[in-house]
């Protein structure tokens, strides 16, 4: 279990007005809990999915809507990155230090942060949606090609 004693700010709120599903928040939980100070956290998939007992597509969902909405970034595999903002340290100092080094574009107190996670998640759907109809496009083309070459075929007597 995590020691840490602060953060940078007490978002409670904020990931409220997200509205992630209940696999997100118990993901960005467990996650907090697990993290060293500044945020990092060495863990991978399967085993987060234990911990949480969730199947590894729930997993997989659940780190793909913390992603989305810029709470935590994958390093490599197996190495996240907590939001500096939501990330635990050892003191008050180190928690102001972490926050004014990252980018602006990652901060959680944007006017727009919870808006700009709504576009976001509506960007990743319509990608998927294209997705599914590019395969869907291409298994209709194969199943004509080949009902074409079945139509083609001849009887040899």
């Amino acid at each position: 279990m995590s020691t840490l004693k602060w953060a940078a700010t007490n978002a409670d709120s904020l990931l409220a007005d997200l509205d992630l599903p209940p696999a997100a928040y118990r993901a960005l939980l467990k996650l907090r809990a697990r993290s060293e100070p500044g945020g990092r956290i060495a863990m991978d998939q399967a085993t987060l999915g234990e911990l949480l007992r969730l199947s590894r597509p729930s997993v997989n969902a659940a780190l793909r809507e913390l992603e989305l909405a810029r709470l935590v970034k994958k390093v490599r595999n197996g190495v996240y990155q907590i939001n500096e903002m939501l990330a635990g340290y050892n003191s008050p100092e180190e928690a102001l230090a972490a926050v004014k080094a990252m980018p602006k574009a990652d901060r959680l107190d944007s006017k727009t942060y919870v808006a700009d996670y709504h576009k976001a998640v509506a960007a990743y759907q319509d990608q998927l949606a294209q997705q599914r109809k590019k395969r869907e496009a291409a298994a209709a083309a194969k199943k004509t090609a080949a009902a074409k070459r079945r139509g083609s075929l001849h009887a040899v007597s």
